[in-house]
């Protein structure tokens, strides 16, 4: 059976296990603290801290893993990205003092002094101003980062951040995005189990299951009657997948049924526009999975 690192905390175990429940993978435990369980069944999951995950999967203990795209790069393994789940977004950003006069990375150690940088994420932030060519000495912390300049332990940070509303509390600017990171389907390289073809199929039934759910929750199944009339117009409105369904109405007389798939940001407008053309008894539903 294939197995699963998933998150065992947090908001990024939250929404792992409402994705895999939506996908028909109901996460079934003994307990709350159980460190295994079924997925519907079809795979076992066990649940670790999440930064531990990479390392879980590139080892082969577990054959796939769900993980902060984050982790993974400051993990340092040999990992491949999946699929995007579309959740847990944050931004590893480079951030200074208000008043420390440094606007962007290049003016970092102007002067021929080093800049200490303090960060939960050693590696990559090492491996970044390596790369930009900036002395500075990394000091590693735990946690809260933030508060790092104003004791003194660093002159400044890369830390997380989704609106960056906390680091403005803290008297701090950013200055540069390191990484964008959102949660992420990963597996070895060469795939589970070094190659395992039958692992390898059963992987994509499991992405292939998850990816219709994070699909079809950007998008809603809209149905409307229609004048026959107007349906040049109604299929400039309702491209859908493939172009709408159009269906006769029984006793319909002048108008027909069509059914599409829509953004979900949009549909407001294209009910409007619909209205418009003199479409009525209109019906938007949301849709459980969607495979293209």
């Amino acid at each position: 059976m294939l197995r699963i690192a998933l998150p065992n905390k947090g908001r990024l175990s939250e929404d792992t296990r409402a994705l895999f429940n939506d996908a028909g993978l109901e996460v079934r435990a003994a307990g709350e603290r159980a460190l295994t369980a079924s997925l519907g069944g079809e795979f076992e999951a066990i649940f670790v801290r999440a930064q531990d995950i990479p390392e879980f999967v590139a080892d082969g203990a577990a054959d796939a893993g769900v993980t902060g795209w984050d982790l993974v790069n400051e993990s340092g393994r040999d990992l491949a990205d999946r699929l995007d789940l579309g959740f847990g977004r944050c931004r590893l950003v480079v951030a200074a003092k208000d008043d420390s006069g440094i606007t962007s990375v290049d003016d970092i150690g102007t002067d021929g002094k080093r800049v200490r940088v303090a960060s939960v994420f050693p590696r990559i932030t090492a491996r970044f101003f390596a790369e930009r060519g900036r002395p500075v000495d990394v000091v590693p912390v735990s946690g809260a980062a933030e508060i790092a300049p104003h004791l003194g332990i660093a002159d400044i940070v890369v830390d997380l951040t989704s609106t960056g509303s906390t680091l403005k509390t803290n008297g701090l600017r950013e200055i540069e995005t390191v990484l964008t990171s959102s949660a992420r389907l990963i597996t070895a390289t060469n795939g589970p189990r070094n190659g395992d073809p039958q692992r390898a199929i059963e992987f994509e039934e499991l992405a292939t299951a998850l990816a219709s759910v994070i699909r079809a929750r950007s998008q809603r199944y809209l149905m409307a009657n229609v004048p026959r009339a107007m349906l040049d117009e109604v299929k400039q409105i309702l491209p859908g997948l493939n172009g709408p369904t159009v269906v006769d109405i029984m006793n319909g007389g002048t108008m027909v049924a069509v059914h599409a798939v829509v953004p979900a940001k949009s549909v407001y407008r294209t009910i409007a526009q619909l209205r418009a053309l003199g479409a009525e008894g209109m019906l938007v539903t949301r849709i459980e999975r969607l495979v293209p």
